[in-house]
């Protein structure tokens, strides 16, 4: 397996986990049904824990274009590979989707709501309001990619690493996702929102289009900035692209402070 077909697995297997633990808490008819934010957060943290697991020896297992983007511009990731790896990753994330849809097949058509079906397989916002929605993601990418940084630069035991990622996965979800449920991670949503579009779901309603591009350009900014962040502060190499980072972070703050909390997005 080389690092392509890695990171499509990887990114599979992050999916059918993740958008698999949301279908169990919220679809009509599961067992798990009204479990609550909780067992999500441990989902997707053990989701991504089992998926680096599998292919962190061969792709490094990015599994996201934020920590691909985060890792580049770190100086920690070849620029020339990062096109092909977010190809990967969107691939194996339109893929896992559709394992889900096939997993929960009875379960579509007993739940009415459009929304929980769309909310299984992409994010939203618990209050529409577009600055600091992206604010949100960029923020919760951030402490992402920055602490995957940080938790690199330490030793760990064999076989530790992957389950620390892990638990910083379902740390930030605990802590900063429950403003926009926490995608940090563009293919993570928009993946998964194209297989929403496309696959045969019973009255599953719209795919929320106009709100997409916040789960896609607010991780990829906050990925960013969090490898240009760590590189200022823990290299000691603050360069012009982390200062126009730090504008760029001040003005999405300002926007989301200036705009009335009521608007809608």
């Amino acid at each position: 397996m080389n690092a392509f077909v890695g990171e499509i697995v990887g990114t599979m297997i992050l999916i059918i986990m993740g958008c698999g633990v949301n279908a169990s808490g919220s679809l009509t008819g599961t067992l798990a049904k009204g479990t609550g934010w909780l067992l999500g957060t441990i989902g997707w943290g053990m989701a991504v824990a089992l998926a680096i697991f599998a292919v962190g020896d061969i792709s490094g297992a990015h599994l996201n274009p934020a920590v691909t983007l985060g890792l580049a511009i770190a100086g920690d990731f070849p620029w020339e590979n990062v096109a092909s790896y977010i190809a990967a990753q969107m691939i194996g994330a339109i893929i896992g989707a559709t394992v889900v849809f096939f997993h929960y097949l009875p379960h579509w058509a007993k739940t009415d709501d459009p929304g929980t079906k769309l909310g299984v397989f992409s994010t939203g916002p618990a209050v529409p309001h577009t600055p600091a929605n992206v604010l949100s993601e960029v923020i919760g990418t951030f402490m992402l990619v920055f602490g995957i940084l940080a938790i690199g630069a330490n030793n760990f035991t064999q076989g530790l690493q992957p389950l620390v990622v892990g638990l910083l996965v379902m740390a930030i979800g605990n802590s900063l996702g429950s403003t926009t449920g926490y995608a940090i991670n563009p293919a993570r949503d928009l993946g998964p929102r194209i297989a929403h579009a496309i696959l045969p779901i019973p009255g599953k309603g719209s795919s929320n289009w106009e709100y997409a591009w916040v789960p896609v350009i607010g991780p990829a900014l906050g990925g960013l900035y969090g490898g240009l962040f760590y590189v200022a502060v823990f290299r000691g190499l603050a360069d012009a692209y982390f200062w126009v980072g730090s504008i760029v972070v001040g003005i999405i703050a300002g926007l989301a402070l200036l705009k009335p909390a009521t608007a809608e997005s």
